[in-house]
């Protein structure tokens, strides 16, 4: 079985053609407290000595797509705030049908940042349910930018 690292060299070496399925957002209404899925102790992660956290959101509607990955890290801003991101599957602001988180696994490649992985399901309008997945995404602190990739079940 390929180790973590491996997938992320994979995965990295796979962005220009596949990183288009999801979307990182600036947060907005889906960021909010509220969203965040209790219990919070098992939904939200820390990395990098606190800097980054990691949370996974409900936003209930629509309930085919609901779930999110909000994303707090470097770079700061000018008053010492984090970058506030989400990830959501698609374009259009719809979430995953379903995430894992409390199978989240991390890493860190120094050529390209924090890389995490967890299952994940898209919902699909025409065949209902897909099977699970697999949601990977690199954060590089330096610059703020997070790229994903989604690998849809064989």
């Amino acid at each position: 079985m390929m180790g973590l690292r491996g997938v992320f060299a994979l995965f990295i070496a796979t962005l220009p053609l596949t990183a288009q399925a999801q979307e990182v957002t600036p947060c907005d209404w889906r960021a909010s407290a509220a969203s965040v899925v209790e219990p919070w102790d098992e939904n939200t992660r820390t990395f990098a000595n606190g800097v980054v956290r990691l949370a996974l959101l409900d936003t209930i509607e629509p309930a085919a797509a609901a779930f999110h990955v909000l994303v707090l890290s470097p770079p700061f801003d000018e008053v010492g705030g984090r970058q506030c991101r989400i990830i959501s599957a698609d374009a259009a602001g719809s979430g995953f049908e379903a995430l894992d988180f409390a199978a989240l696994e991390a890493d860190y490649e120094p050529s390209t940042g924090l890389l995490f992985m967890m299952p994940a399901r898209l919902y699909d309008p025409k065949d209902g349910p897909a099977k699970m997945g697999r949601l990977s995404f690199a954060l590089n602190q330096a610059t703020g930018e997070i790229a994903t990739l989604f690998e849809a079940p064989k």
